[in-house]
């Protein structure tokens, strides 16, 4: 895996500042409903979370890391004055999917939102992957949004209520150099929602997927230092999106406003696809201007 060996500080707002990041939204619009967002430990999905919250959600929380799940859940309790469950799991083994549900139904009576925001992956050029490495991504971000999906979708129809999905995959539509199996796996959860948004929609469930780009988030501490400054320059607008830009895109779709979109993604990523110079893991020699 390429990852810094010395940890820089945390890149992104910290926590003060994401309870006050400007909104467009109006405070009472998830008033009644329930959000639960996957991998909200940190990062863009802790943002997600914290806008939720923000906008009258009750918010539930899983990850894989128990200390930073419960660290959030009591500053998201503090900001809505409202209950926070959270759980640790892995969205990699069903059981423990299956868990998760059951309890956030027994909790809560149901589900509003799911934010498939857990994921995973490292910066590495194709010929490096290892077997191990490779199935690990594609088991997370593809068969992990699987089970998430399918196991919410089972309850929606069992409850005879509608249910919204929300999947944050990546930026992809020319590629990701250094990240194969990252637009492996992001393909395959996109075209599963544009699959499963028409054969659901007799059960008024929609889906829809956010294409992140360059972020800034704590997810910067995962790559090679040397390789950061690149992702300010990795489209038109010459800088890095910030973690409010994806999770208001996740309530456009989430709220009313997004009543009539299902099987679409919104490409959050600054003209990045326009530019197309994106090299997450370095620029090869091959590649690089004498």
């Amino acid at each position: 895996m390429s990852s810094a060996t010395t940890r820089q500080p945390k890149f992104g707002p910290g926590d003060e500042a994401l309870a006050a990041l400007p909104t467009v939204y109006r405070a009472d619009l998830f008033a009644g409903k329930v959000a639960l967002v996957s991998g909200a430990g940190s990062g863009i999905g802790k943002a997600i979370a914290f806008l939720f919250a923000r906008l009258g959600a009750t918010v539930a929380i899983c990850g894989r890391k128990a200390d930073k799940l419960e660290d959030c859940a009591d500053k998201l309790r503090a900001l809505s004055g409202r209950e926070v469950y959270w759980h640790q799991m892995t969205i990699r083994e069903p059981d423990q999917v299956d868990a998760l549900l059951t309890a956030v139904w027994e909790r809560h009576g149901g589900l509003d939102v799911l934010v498939n925001n857990a994921g995973g992956q490292f910066a590495a050029h194709a010929m490096d992957f290892t077997i191990k490495g490779w199935n690990a991504v594609i088991d997370t971000n593809l068969n992990g949004s699987w089970y998430m999906m399918q196991g919410a979708a089972k309850r929606w129809v069992a409850q005879g209520r509608p249910g919204n999905i929300v999947n944050i995959t990546a930026a992809i539509d020319r590629g990701l150099t250094g990240m194969a199996h990252t637009t492996a796996s992001r393909a395959g959860v996109i075209a599963l929602s544009r699959t499963l948004a028409v054969e659901w929609a007799e059960h008024g469930i929609r889906l829809n997927c956010i294409g992140a780009g360059a972020i800034e988030s704590t997810g910067f501490n995962n790559y090679r230092q040397e390789h950061v400054p690149g992702f300010y320059i990795c489209n038109p607008m010459k800088r890095a999106g910030d973690v409010q830009d994806i999770a208001e895109a996740v309530v456009y779709l989430a709220a009313p406003s997004g009543k009539f979109i299902t099987g679409e993604v919104i490409n959050v990523e600054g003209g990045m696809m326009l530019w197309g110079e994106f090299w997450p893991a370095g620029r090869p020699d091959y590649f690089k201007v004498e």
